[in-house]
């Protein structure tokens, strides 16, 4: 009984020692080369850039012509408000 009590621990032993092996990896594949971006692709980013620049401004000029609109407006509506109260005090007072 000794003999197969040690031939079982040896082979147990050895079962064990296989299973907790690690087979080797690989060194992980290097990093792919980023290269930078071809010429054209520079050219319209360049050319977008502009024309966001250029629509802007448009849309500033735009905004200030309609605001300068807005306040003539409004002068002129305070204008005839304001004659429109003088009439209104002449009328009263004949």
């Amino acid at each position: 009984m000794t003999k197969s009590l040690l031939i079982a621990s040896l082979i147990a032993a050895a079962a064990l020692a296989a299973c907790g092996q690690k087979e080797e990896t690989p060194a992980p594949a290097p990093a792919p080369v980023v290269e930078p971006a071809p010429a054209p692709v520079m050219e319209a980013a360049s050319a977008v850039d502009a024309a966001a620049s250029d629509a802007a401004t448009a849309a500033m000029d735009a905004a200030s012509s309609a605001a300068t609109a807005v306040g003539d407006a409004a002068s002129s509506a305070m204008d005839a408000a304001k004659d429109a109260a003088a009439k209104v005090e002449e009328a009263a007072k004949k």
